[in-house]
């Protein structure tokens, strides 16, 4: 039975690990009450208590906005921890699996990036991504970094459950049509992820979102559509394409940030997914959700 610890257990990300945990192997998911990755002595215990053969680094700051006035707090998370997490783990033989972020790249490329490209972040959040990722490929050859964007399930706060609530309410919404990346249901993230631990062999950085490439708004297209099909909206409303210009953020995000997986599909033998159908599949889990989770989706 391979043990596995998983930080951030109550994000979007940790608790579709909870709920995609394949045969052979024991999860362990914990909480930050239960682990502060921000500690070292809480680490030590929660390693010790556990004894995980593997630790999937879920827990992240991805307030991408906020980052920017609260660079401190983006740091100590995103890069700072893992680097405490990496030496907790190389000590104790423990090999680690860190989740990172298409924002590591500036997005002037006119390609899809490949886990070797010159990385670039235009923001605070992609920089402590960043330097999240040296501090563990610095210090553990055995560590795997695996970068992913547009996040999104049923639970927490993402663009697919904003973007039901606002077209629930509004007849009209405007979208940014000018920034280009790949949607990750964070189900199929996981599956990824689990697949990753169960190959100990792999190391080093790899890609990881669901297959094809959109904008923003051919993104929120979609959702109003696939959801009118399931029930769960009304109707659609008009959305309307906006440029990057007209919605001013405090971030800068990268004007195209799709991710080349060919590696990742290769060296786990996957059958790529367009992002869809896995749309497709998240808003039909959702429709089917059973209800005693509805209080676990406000965190």
């Amino acid at each position: 039975m391979l043990r596995v610890l998983v930080t951030g257990a109550h994000g979007q990300l940790g608790r579709e690990l909870g709920f995609s945990v394949p045969q052979g192997v024991e999860c362990v998911a914990l909480e930050r009450d239960a682990l502060d990755i921000t500690d070292a002595a809480s680490i030590a215990d929660a390693l010790s208590r556990v004894r995980p053969a593997a630790l999937i680094n879920a827990a992240a700051y991805t307030a991408v906005d906020r980052a920017e006035t609260d660079r401190e707090a983006a740091h100590a998370v995103n890069d700072v921890a893992v680097g405490l997490l990496a030496t907790a783990c190389r000590e104790r033989d423990i090999r680690m699996l860190h989740v990172s972020t298409d924002f590591v790249f500036d997005g002037a490329s006119g390609r899809p990036y490949q886990p070797t490209d010159t990385t670039g972040p235009l923001g605070v959040y992609g920089a402590s991504k960043l330097a999240g990722e040296t501090r563990l490929r610095s210090g553990d050859a055995g560590g795997l970094v695996l970068r992913t964007g547009w996040v999104y399930s049923r639970h927490g706060g993402n663009f697919v459950l904003t973007m039901l609530r606002l077209m629930a309410d509004k007849s009209e919404l405007g979208v940014v049509a000018d920034q280009v990346g790949t949607p990750t249901w964070a189900r199929g993230l996981a599956t990824t992820l689990w697949a990753f631990a169960e190959n100990p062999d792999l190391c080093g950085i790899y890609h990881w979102s669901d297959a094809g490439v959109c904008s923003w708004y051919d993104f929120a297209v979609a959702i109003a559509e696939e959801a009118c099909a399931l029930g769960l909206l009304q109707r659609a409303p008009y959305i309307l394409p906006i440029a990057t210009t007209d919605y001013p953020t405090a971030a800068r995000r990268p004007a195209c940030s799709v991710l080349d997986k060919r590696d990742t599909w290769r060296d786990l033998s996957l059958q790529p997914l367009h992002w869809r159908a896995q749309l497709r599949r998240m808003l039909q889990d959702l429709k089917n959700r059973n209800p005693e989770d509805s209080s676990h989706d406000r965190h």
